[in-house]
């Protein structure tokens, strides 16, 4: 530019071209059509929140990834970090007095300070389900359930489900005497399967050296049913003991879905949000090193709202799916661009008829606009992608 002006889009976000939009629209469209078909109902949220609401359930400190601002009257805004906040909000709220389950989902973008990378930006868009009102197996297998259909409907069939219970680390942690850094640290590093950490945190924890074991061999806890059965002897707790159960009751339902292929069992998955009260879970795919979706259950967030519902749900990437169909090589059905009409000298108007009405027949036409002899006419047409060339001439519109 003139003034060496030059345009550039913010840190950690990016522009969709035409064909990267038009994926992500058809992804989204079969998506909302899916949860549709599960009898789930679309909900919009305002893209920001005053602050206190992001915070109240004091559920997850999001601290400086948070993007906040000042409204006129100087009350503190924040972009939404995710959806499982405003959409407790709603439920407690605006629908607390509809009949339970609820089944809502949505479709939307939110904003997180990230260190930008592949399949990581400070605004990302997710696809999501949240299921109210259903305590229990049953409301977390049906969501887990959803969520391996929703990586099917996006074109994915090589990926899998890791599921874990919150409960069962925290049912282990809570029956020793430990302080409440040594337990956030213990967590962190099963978190991030720091392995070297977490034997460092345990033997400066004072813990008995039957106890550190058990903790250590946690993250490597993965796989079927045995590996429930095996552990469920080690534990003594009531709390953890639940938990195995609880992931025992969901498997055996998942298995009625006909969908137990994609799920595996990882008692060291607890996930890095501290609003799950139950059940979490990721879902992996080849050649990502990062989930592609996740969830859980969180009964105690829309209580923070004033309202008192049992919840489980899930969020999926939009992204990231994208990210990993282009990595796997798999080429997303394409939406046919059907007719190009041009025209030469003295036959617009007939032209112009004749798109309006391939269009009222719901077809996908483009219009040129200006004369083309046919030559440039099918030079167009294969620059724009289109199936098939309609031209249109000046005898024909006598």
């Amino acid at each position: 530019m003139s003034n060496g002006f030059l345009p550039r889009i913010p840190y950690g976000t990016r522009d969709f071209l035409p064909k990267e939009a038009k994926q992500k629209r058809v992804m989204e469209n079969s998506l909302a059509g899916l949860f549709s078909c599960w009898g789930y109902d679309e909900v919009v949220t305002p893209t920001f929140e005053y602050l206190e609401t992001l915070t109240t359930s004091s559920a997850t400190d999001y601290g400086q990834d948070l993007f906040k601002f000042f409204d006129n009257n100087n009350s503190i805004l924040a972009l939404r970090p995710d959806m499982t906040t405003p959409m407790a909000r709603v439920a407690a709220t605006r629908l607390k007095d509809s009949s339970l389950p609820l089944r809502l989902f949505y479709l939307t973008n939110v904003f997180r300070h990230e260190q930008a990378q592949a399949g990581r930006q400070c605004e990302f868009y997710q696809a999501g389900v949240e299921l109210l009102g259903a305590p229990g197996a049953n409301g977390d297998a049906e969501i887990i359930a959803l969520a391996v259909e929703a990586m099917r409907e996006a074109g994915l069939e090589n990926f899998q489900i890791s599921i874990g219970q919150v409960g069962f680390i925290n049912g282990i942690t809570e029956e020793v005497t430990l302080s409440v850094n040594d337990r956030q640290r213990i967590k962190k590093c099963i978190v991030s399967r720091d392995l070297v950490g977490l034997e460092e945190s345990l033997a400066a924890s004072g813990l008995d050296e039957e106890t550190q074991k058990l903790i250590k061999e946690i993250p490597l806890l993965q796989g079927g049913q045995e590996v429930i059965g095996q552990v469920y002897k080690a534990v003594k707790n009531p709390v953890s003991r639940a938990a195995l159960e609880n992931l025992t009751e969901i498997q055996r339902l998942i298995a009625s879905y006909g969908l137990e292929q994609y799920v595996k069992i990882d008692l060291g998955l607890i996930r890095d949000f501290n609003y799950y009260t139950g059940m979490v879970f990721e879902g992996y795919t080849a050649g990502l090193g990062f989930p592609l979706c996740g969830g859980g259950r969180y009964d105690k967030m829309v209580a923070a709202f004033g309202g008192d519902s049992p919840a489980t749900g899930f969020a999926l990437g939009i992204e990231r799916v994208m990210l990993a169909l282009e990595r796997q090589g798999i080429t997303p059905s394409a939406v046919s661009k059907d007719l190009y009409v041009a025209w030469e000298a003295g036959a617009q108007d007939q032209a112009i008829s004749l798109t309006a009405k391939y269009r009222r027949d719901g077809r996908t036409v483009e219009l040129a606009l200006k004369p083309q002899d046919r030559q440039e006419a099918e030079k167009s047409r294969l620059a724009r992608d289109y199936n098939e060339l309609v031209y249109v001439r000046a005898d024909d519109a006598k």
